[in-house]
C-alpha cells in the first residue's frame, strides 16, 4: 500500500518522503515538486504508524495551505493533520490559551490600517511628535521589533535614528491601548505566542509532546519569531522537517531571516539534508537564465536545476524605446495570440517590481479588449463598505473594540458627530473602560447634551438587538448588520455608479460568507469567520481558472506559475530598486526576487526595458538593470527598439531618479512617500540627443570626453547601442581605448577621447 507513495517520485524525492524521524533539510529548487514531497510525506508518517494529531504543517499563504490540506486529504482521506499558515496556527493557541497574555478568547485581530488608528491615538496619548517620522514608519519600526521579539520592555533606542526614540516611548503604550481593545496586530500573533512558550515551559513541553512532527515549507522565508516557535516546539521530539529554497528568499524586508535555512543544519545534530533540483516547470532555455543569474549571489546553498524537458525558446530580450510602447507590444503579442486561437488570456502573466507600475499595462490591455485582474486579495477587504460591515460584526464579537466602535458609532449617520465622540472616548478613558461601555453610561456623561445622549442610547440598543443573533449563521448575521442598520438602504435607491459598486461589492461579501457557512457547517462561528476574514492573503483571489491576464509583482507571483510570463521594467532604480544600492544583502535579495519571477515561466519568458518611462508622475530617462550582464547573451534573443536616447553626462542624474528611501521601508509595494505631479511635463527636447544627432569618431575638432572618468568594469551609455560594460583598457591620453560589452550583444572598440560614451556609475 506504501510503495504507491512513491511511484512516479525521483530518487531524491522518494529519499525524502522516506525519511519520518529526526530533523530534515529539503533544499528543493522552483519547479521541483516541492508541494508533492510534503504532502507525500505526510501521507507516508501516516501510514507508518504516526496519529494525525502528531503532525503539524506549516506554510505562509492560505492558497498553498489549501493546496497542501486538498492532497493530503487525497492521500490519506479521513487524517486530521492540522495544516495551517503560521498566523492562523498562532491564532488558534492564542484563542485556547489567552488568557497567559493578558486577551480573552474573542480577541480582535486588527488589521494595519486599524493597528495604525491604535498607534496614532497612542502617539496622541503621550504627546510625541512624528514631525521626523511619520506614525507609517514607526509602526513599520515596531513591527520589526516585534518579528525580532523585541517585547516593549526590552527595546532600546539607537541614538543614531530618530524613528528609535519615538519607538521606545510609544511602543508601550501601543501595546496597552490593544489589550485595553482586548486585540492583537498581526505581529503580535507570532510574538505573543513565541513569549507565552518561553514564559510557560509546561505549556511548551505539553505541546512539545503533542506536536512530535512539524513541517515547515517555505523555511527561508520564516523569521527570527517563527524560528523560535518550531525550535521551541521541537526540543523532546526533534522531528523538525523543513523545505525551502535559500535562492527565493525575497522577503527580508518584513523580518524574514536568510541565515534560519542556511544554518539549519547547525541547529540539530545529524540532519539529513535532500536536494531537489529536478525541475518539472521551465524549459532548459529559461533555466540557464534563471540558474546563471543566481550563481552570483555568495549567501546561497549551491544547486544546479535541470530538467528532461525540449529547449523551448530562447529568453527574449527586449528594449523598447518608451514604456508606453513596452506596454502596447505587450498587449499586442497576448491578443495576437489570443485570437489566433495559440493561448488563451489565463495563459499570460505580466509581473513587475512595484504596485505603481501596472497602469500602462492595465490600459494597453483594455485598448486591445484583453481582460486581466491584479492580484490583490486583500484589497477587497480594505474597501470601505466592506470594513463598515465587518466593523459592526467585529464589535459584536468584541465589544471592548474601540476601533469598530469608532468607525460604526454614526455609520450611516445617525446624529452622532465627532464632538459626541471625542467626549465618549474621554470619558472611557477616565472610567478606564472601553468606548462601548461608555456609551451605556451616555445618560450620565455630563458634557453630552441630552440629544447627544439619546442619539448614542439609540445606537446601543440597535447593537444588542444584532448581538442577539451572535450565534446565527454569519449571512443571517451580515444580513441582519445589512438591513437594521439602514446601510444597504443608503445605497439602493442612488444612481451613482460608486454606490452601485458599493451594493455590488455587499452582495459580494454576502456570497462569501454563504459559502462560508456552507464550508463550516460544525464550526462556523462569528468569530472564526472574521479570524479567516483578518488573515487574508495577497494572493487568496488568485483564481487559476480564470481566463484572464494576471497581472502582479514579483513578490506576489511566489508560488505560482504561467506559461507565458513578461517581466518588465528590468532598470536600475526598480531592479535592483534603488534602495538596494548600497547594501550586498538587499542587493542579493533583489537578484533573488528577479530569479523568482524568471522561474514562474514554464515555456516563454520575456524581460524588457524602456529607454523612457512613465513613473510616478514623472518621465525619466532609464538604465537597463546591472543584472542583465550577468545573463548568459549568447543563449538569449536580444531585440533593440530604436536607438536610445541619452542626455549628457551632466544633466543625468537630474532625469534618471528615482526618490531615495529606507530600503527596508519599501517592501513589495514599492510605494514612494514623495508627492509627485499627476501630469508629467514632456521632458525637454535639448536633454535628449539621439544617436544621428551626435558628432562621433576621432574626426571631430575636439575630445568629447575625459578619457580619465572611465575605469576596468565601469557601466556606460552608448546612444546607439545602449547600457555595456568596460572589459578592457589600454593606452594613454587621447589615445586611451576601451573594449565595451553591450547589454544587447555586440562588443565594440572606443577611443574614449572622441566617443559617445557615457558613465553611469561612478563606482
Amino acid at each position: 500500500m506504501a510503495d504507491s507513495l512513491f511511484e512516479g517520485l525521483t530518487e531524491a524525492q522518494r529519499e525524502a518522503v522516506a525519511h519520518v524521524e529526526g530533523p530534515i533539510l529539503v533544499l528543493a529548487g522552483p519547479g521541483s515538486g516541492k508541494t508533492r514531497v510534503v504532502t507525500h510525506r505526510i501521507a507516508h508518517m501516516l501510514r507508518s504508524g504516526v496519529y494525525s494529531s502528531q503532525i503539524v504543517a506549516l506554510t505562509f499563504t492560505n492558497k498553498a495551505a489549501q493546496e497542501m490540506r486538498s492532497r493530503v486529504e487525497r492521500l490519506a482521506p479521513d487524517s486530521t493533520v492540522w495544516v495551517s499558515t503560521f498566523h492562523r496556527f498562532c491564532a488558534r493557541l492564542l484563542r485556547a490559551y489567552s488568557n497567559l497574555v493578558g486577551l480573552e478568547q474573542n480577541y480582535t485581530i486588527y488589521d494595519t490600517s486599524d493597528s495604525l488608528q491604535i498607534l496614532k491615538r497612542a502617539l496622541q496619548s503621550e504627546e510625541i511628535s512624528t514631525s521626523h517620522a511619520t506614525p507609517e514608519k514607526v509602526a513599520k519600526a515596531i513591527s520589526w521589533a516585534k518579528n525580532n521579539m523585541v517585547l516593549p520592555e526590552r527595546y532600546e533606542a539607537n541614538s543614531h535614528n530618530a524613528i528609535s526614540s519615538i519607538v521606545r516611548d510609544v511602543y508601550p503604550e501601543y501595546q496597552r491601548q490593544l489589550r485595553a481593545a482586548n486585540a492583537v496586530d498581526f505581529d503580535d500573533m507570532l510574538m505573543l505566542v513565541a513569549q507565552m512558550l518561553q514564559e510557560n515551559p509546561e505549556l511548551r513541553a505539553a505541546l512539545d509532546e503533542r506536536f512530535r512532527y512539524i513541517l515547515v515549507d517555505e523555511y527561508q522565508d520564516t523569521n527570527l519569531v517563527q524560528y523560535l516557535l518550531v525550535r521551541s516546539l521541537s526540543q523532546q521530539y526533534p522531528n523538525l522537517g523543513v523545505t525551502g529554497d535559500p535562492d527565493q528568499s525575497i522577503y527580508g524586508w518584513r523580518g524574514a531571516n536568510l541565515n534560519n535555512i542556511l544554518d539549519f543544519e547547525k541547529d540539530f545534530n545529524q540532519v539529513k539534508v535532500v536536494r531537489l533540483e529536478q525541475n518539472f516547470r521551465s524549459t532548459p532555455n529559461i533555466l540557464l537564465v534563471a540558474d546563471q543569474l543566481i550563481s552570483h549571489n555568495k549567501r546561497r546553498k549551491k544547486k544546479s536545476l535541470f530538467t528532461d524537458a525540449s529547449p523551448g525558446q530562447p529568453v527574449r530580450m527586449l528594449t523598447y524605446t518608451t514604456s508606453h510602447e513596452e506596454a502596447q507590444a505587450i498587449a499586442t503579442r497576448i491578443a495576437a495570440q489570443v485570437a489566433q486561437g495559440k493561448r488563451r488570456p489565463r495563459d499570460f502573466a505580466i509581473f513587475y517590481r512595484v504596485n505603481a507600475l501596472s497602469r500602462a499595462y492595465e490600459e494597453a490591455l483594455r485598448q486591445q479588449g484583453i481582460p486581466y485582474m491584479i492580484v490583490s486579495g486583500v484589497e477587497f477587504y480594505q474597501r470601505k463598505e466592506i470594513k463598515d460591515v465587518l466593523a459592526y460584526a467585529m464589535l459584536m464579537n468584541n465589544p471592548r473594540d474601540d476601533v469598530a466602535f469608532t468607525r460604526i458609532v454614526n455609520t450611516p449617520t445617525r446624529g452622532i458627530g465627532k464632538s459626541t465622540i471625542l467626549k465618549l472616548q474621554v470619558h472611557a478613558l477616565d472610567q478606564g473602560i472601553s468606548m462601548m461601555e461608555a456609551a451605556r453610561e451616555a445618560g450620565v456623561i455630563e458634557s453630552l447634551s441630552k440629544r447627544a445622549a439619546v442619539a448614542v442610547a439609540k445606537f446601543v440598543s440597535l447593537f444588542d438587538r444584532l448581538s442577539l443573533k451572535i450565534n446565527e449563521p454569519v449571512e443571517d448575521i451580515l444580513g441582519a448588520i445589512l438591513e437594521q442598520t439602514g446601510y444597504r438602504a443608503q445605497y439602493e435607491n442612488s444612481d451613482d455608479d460608486d454606490d452601485v459598486s458599493r451594493l455590488e461589492n455587499i452582495d459580494e461579501l454576502l456570497s462569501a460568507a454563504r459559502e462560508f457557512d456552507f464550508q463550516h457547517p460544525e464550526d462556523g462561528t462569528l468569530e472564526r469567520y472574521l479570524e479567516d476574514k483578518a488573515l487574508v492573503n495577497e494572493t487568496d483571489n488568485f483564481d487559476a481558472d480564470l481566463d484572464r491576464v494576471t497581472l502582479m509583482t514579483l513578490h506576489a507571483a511566489k508560488g505560482l506559475e504561467f506559461p507565458c510570463v513578461f517581466m518588465v521594467a528590468i532598470e536600475e532604480g526598480l531592479l535592483p530598486h534603488e534602495r538596494s544600492k548600497d547594501s550586498d544583502a538587499q542587493l542579493e535579495e533583489e537578484r533573488r526576487l528577479m530569479f523568482v519571477g524568471i522561474t514562474r515561466a514554464q515555456e516563454e519568458l520575456d524581460l524588457s526595458t524602456a529607454n523612457q518611462r512613465d513613473f510616478r508622475g514623472r518621465r525619466m530617462m532609464t538604465v537597463p538593470s546591472t543584472f542583465l550582464f550577468e545573463l548568459p547573451r549568447e543563449e538569449m534573443d536580444f531585440q533593440a527598439a530604436l536607438p536610445r536616447m541619452v542626455s549628457p553626462a551632466s544633466d543625468w542624474e537630474d532625469v534618471h531618479e528615482i526618490p531615495p528611501d529606507d530600503f527596508s521601508q519599501i517592501g513589495e509595494s514599492g510605494d514612494f512617500s514623495d508627492q509627485t505631479p499627476s501630469n508629467p511635463p514632456e521632458p525637454p527636447t535639448k536633454m535628449l540627443i539621439t544617436a544621428a544627432e551626435m558628432v562621433t569618431g576621432p574626426g571631430s575638432a575636439r575630445p568629447k570626453s575625459d578619457p580619465n572618468q572611465f575605469h576596468q568594469s565601469m557601466a556606460v551609455l552608448h546612444p546607439t547601442y545602449g547600457l555595456g560594460k568596460i572589459t578592457s583598457m589600454s593606452g594613454e591620453g587621447a589615445k586611451r581605448t576601451a573594449t565595451v560589452q553591450f547589454v544587447t550583444g555586440p562588443q565594440k572598440k572606443f577611443v574614449l577621447a572622441f566617443s559617445d560614451l557615457r558613465p553611469v556609475s561612478k563606482t
